[in-house]
Parts: C-alpha cells; structure tokens; sequence
C-alpha cells in the first residue's frame, strides 16, 4: 500500500472516530434535556382527570379563603389597636401586613384596596341617609369591629 493509501486510510479513521465521539456527545445532551424537561413539566402539569381537578379547585378554594380569613383578622386587629388607642403603623402591625402580601401576593393588596373602597362607600351611604345592607343587619349601633364583620365575608 502506498503511503498516500496510509495516510487517508489514517484520515479515514481519525474522522469516524471523531463522528462516534459527536454522536455520543450529542446523545448525551439529548437524554439530558429530556430528563430534566420531564421534571419541570410535572411541576406545571395540570391533573388529566375529574377528580385530579376537583381536588386542585378544592385546594385554590381554600387558600383563597384562608388568605381572606387572614386579612378578615389582620384589619380586626387594627380595630382593636386603634379603639384601645395604640401606635399607628407599629412594627408588628407593618410586619403582619408583609406577611400576608408576601403569602398572597398583589391580590392581598387589590382586596384590601377593595375593603376600603367598600367602607368609603358604606360612609357616603351613611352620610347621605341611604340604606345599606350593614344599617339592616346591625340596627342603630355598630362598633368598627361589626361593620367589619359584615362587609368583609370571604
């Protein structure tokens, strides 16, 4: 054989081992991205049956009312505080609010901002002599506490 014929049977073999070296490197990357897209889309992956989605329903319906009840109580205690006359914008009353609008998010501060537009109105009403909802179920005397309990239902 001549020594042109060696040297491309060299060339020859150097690239085919060079393509089996890429074909591995690039199965390797595939397999890799497939497990780790298999794992992220179980995270998001919405439940494919009636029950799978009742249970999902069920476990939003009763975050969202716990994060109301928490709100409910959080502006309770800020009835309490200011009837007995305590600080303004005390440190544990700024800190239980982070907490509720780190726990629920924007719409923590949305409802609140929609309790407050709820209790402007119900002062307007009071002023102007319109009948309200809160005039009939609590009579002639209301505490902050009662109206409150009325207005914010979760």
């Amino acid at each position: 054989m001549s020594e042109l014929g060696r040297q491309t049977l060299k060339n020859v073999r150097a690239t085919r081992h060079a393509y089996s070296m890429l074909e591995t490197l690039f199965l390797a990357c595939l397999i890799y991205l497939f497990i780790t897209r298999s794992k992220k889309s179980k995270k998001n992956m919405r439940p494919r049956t009636l029950d799978g989605e009742l249970k999902e329903l069920i476990a939003r319906s009763n975050e969202n009312t716990g994060i109301a009840l928490e709100i409910k109580r959080y502006l309770l205690s800020i009835a309490i505080s200011n009837e007995n006359h305590e600080e303004k914008f005390s440190d544990a009353h700024i800190a239980k609010a982070q907490e509720i609008l780190d726990h629920a998010g924007p719409s923590a501060f949305y409802w609140m901002s929609d309790i407050a537009a709820q209790l402007a109105q119900l002062a307007a009403s009071q002023i102007n002599g319109v009948a309200t909802n809160v005039n009939i179920e609590l009579g002639e005397s209301a505490t902050a506490k009662d109206i409150i309990r009325v207005v914010v239902r979760p």
